[in-house]
């Protein structure tokens, strides 16, 4: 279900895109200079155009919305550090069974820690 909610929100933002980059500058320069043609000023009823971009504003927002609600119903964890850590299973030791004492490092051979990379 999300993931075709997800297709269809991209679909909706490239047309969006695309319209609003079709669209007919009104000049102005954001509102810079005079002029009577501003966002608040009686332009009649809107064009094809406007209402295409409203309605892709709208359908954008709304799959906004749906894909938010839809990944916060999610049972799954989110994060790697919520997920739990996975154990090795414990092996019971043998009654006769010792631990094994390390091995001493012999001379300036690496031992394979941090530091010793570091040299």
């Amino acid at each position: 279900m999300s993931t075709v909610l997800l297709v269809i929100h991209l679909m909706i933002a490239a047309a969006l895109v695309g319209i609003v980059l079709v669209q007919k500058s009104e000049g102005g320069a954001l509102g810079i200079g005079g002029g009577g043609g501003g966002m608040f000023a009686g332009r009649g009823k809107a064009n094809l155009m406007t209402r295409a971009t409203a309605a892709l504003g709208a359908a954008f927002f709304a799959t906004s919305l749906s894909l938010t609600v839809l990944s916060q119903r999610t049972t799954t964890p989110a994060s790697v550090l919520d997920k739990p850590a996975v154990t090795a299973p414990a092996v019971p030791a043998a009654p006769g069974d010792a631990p094994a004492a390390p091995a001493a490092p012999a001379g300036d051979a690496p031992r394979g820690g941090i530091l010793d990379k570091l040299r």
